[in-house]
């Protein structure tokens, strides 16, 4: 069974980029047909998809944080990073890597890790 465990600084500075890695075990990040995405939820609201580093390799991100995001992997060591720039204090939400699969045009999410507190502060 796969498990997805995220890691990170806790603590990003404003204006600075976060940084947040996802180590898969269980499966391999490359294994068809899989999105490996990046979600985050702020305190009291929902869920909101950031983008996804597909199994080839390509990434598709939210039209919304598409010129803040970028997402990378290292197949060597089964990792995928989210790295968000511009952070402000606003964006102190839970960090969540998933894996997720196209089903009836949507992107569902079987599997996801346990989830990373980021806080913005200075």
């Amino acid at each position: 069974q796969v498990q997805l465990q995220e890691s990170g600084p806790g603590l990003v500075k404003p204006s600075q980029t976060l940084s947040l890695t996802c180590t898969v075990s269980g499966g391999s990040i490359t294994t068809n047909y899989y999105y490996w995405s990046w979600i985050r939820q702020p305190p009291g609201k929902g869920l909101e998809w950031i983008g996804y580093i597909a199994y080839v390799g390509s990434t598709y991100y939210s039209p919304s944080l598409k010129s803040r995001t970028s997402i990378s992997r290292d197949t060597s060591k089964n990792q995928f990073t989210l790295q968000l720039s511009s952070v402000t204090p606003e964006n102190t939400p839970m960090y969540y890597c998933a894996r997720g699969e196209y089903s009836g045009g949507y992107l569902c999410f079987s599997s996801w890790g346990r989830g990373t507190q980021v806080t913005v502060a200075s």
